[in-house]
């Protein structure tokens, strides 16, 4: 198999038919073998329906379809699993990624990258969702040092090794090139087109901001701590004891001086500050302890039916 195109989709029954026609012309174009793995994430519509009806037409359909909406994060960790293909393309449902750009992805794979980023650098989307976006771009950039304009394009491409090397839970598909990166991977991009929403609404908006805020912070611990817990709450752990040490050397002196330091709360901040340290001494050592005894991730949705 050379490509495995990858599809989370949720409530989207008018986009399909469309989609997988254009999908279908733009990989034969270029001579491939492919399969197409839709993820029906909880949709209350007729998409799922409307896939098996279009696999009679396509045979390089798969249909994977949840029990209830788990979230793309879970879609795309169950297309990945199911993937054959050497290169894995991944991509929104709604038509504002254009299958047109899988030849593009292809080639810049082809040229050395482990995995390809779109960039749509002219986007039709609400300011609802732009704005967001811009400053979530931004500040991803700004605290890993990676020059990707645009980490939640839907439309990338990596190639199978890389996927088998990165864990996808929670929101962490916005962060994949990150993970990529800080797993040694050649990460790049391309910009690529956008198209209007023909059909439906987006699911997504400005509460993006929030959620992106907390996996960030998840992301820069999981790719520069997670094998050293230690470091980090080792550090924060050696700060708060050193700032509450000199709290009560200065409250002893004081003492020694003669003056009373019962009723003083810089007292009672020094030794709390002291408390807390030891604690993150502690919680750095029990993650140390669970490290080295980890398990691989265990998978959290349930998939209701399997066509293939």
């Amino acid at each position: 198999m050379d490509i495995s195109i990858v599809i989370p989709l949720l409530n989207e029954e008018d986009s399909l038919e469309e989609l997988t026609r254009r999908i279908d012309e733009a990989v034969r174009k270029i001579k491939k073998e492919y399969e197409i793995i839709y993820i029906d994430d909880g949709s209350t519509d007729n998409s799922y329906k409307k896939i098996v009806e279009l696999k009679e037409k396509y045979p390089e359909i798969i249909v994977i379809r949840f029990r209830r909406n788990f979230g793309k994060s879970a879609a795309l960790s169950a297309g990945f699993q199911k993937a054959k293909g050497d290169i894995i393309i991944t991509m929104d449902a709604d038509l504002q990624d254009d299958p047109a750009e899988i030849p593009n992805l292809l080639e810049k794979i082809n040229s050395g990258c482990d995995l390809v980023s779109g960039w749509k650098k002219k986007r039709y989307d609400p300011v609802s969702k732009t704005l967001p976006s811009k400053l979530f771009n931004y500040t991803t950039r700004l605290l890993t040092g990676i020059k990707i304009h645009d980490f939640n394009c839907g439309l990338k491409a990596y190639r199978k090794e890389v996927i088998k090397e990165l864990p996808v839970y929670g929101e962490l598909h916005r962060y994949l090139p990150v993970l990529a990166h800080w797993q040694g991977f050649l990460v790049d991009e391309i910009v690529v087109k956008h198209h209007k929403r023909k059909h439906g609404k987006t699911k997504f908006g400005a509460r993006r901001l929030f959620t992106g805020f907390f996996d960030l912070l998840t992301v820069l611990f999981i790719t520069r701590y997670h094998q050293k817990p230690l470091h980090l709450f080792g550090l924060l752990g050696l700060i708060s004891i050193s700032i509450g040490f000199f709290i009560d050397l200065y409250m002893a002196i004081l003492w020694f001086q003669g003056h009373g330091i019962g009723h003083r709360p810089l007292l009672l901040l020094g030794t709390l500050l002291i408390i807390i340290g030891a604690q993150f001494f502690s919680l750095g050592l029990i993650g140390e302890m669970l490290i080295s005894s980890r398990t691989k991730h265990s998978i959290y949705y349930s998939v209701r039916e399997e066509v293939e």
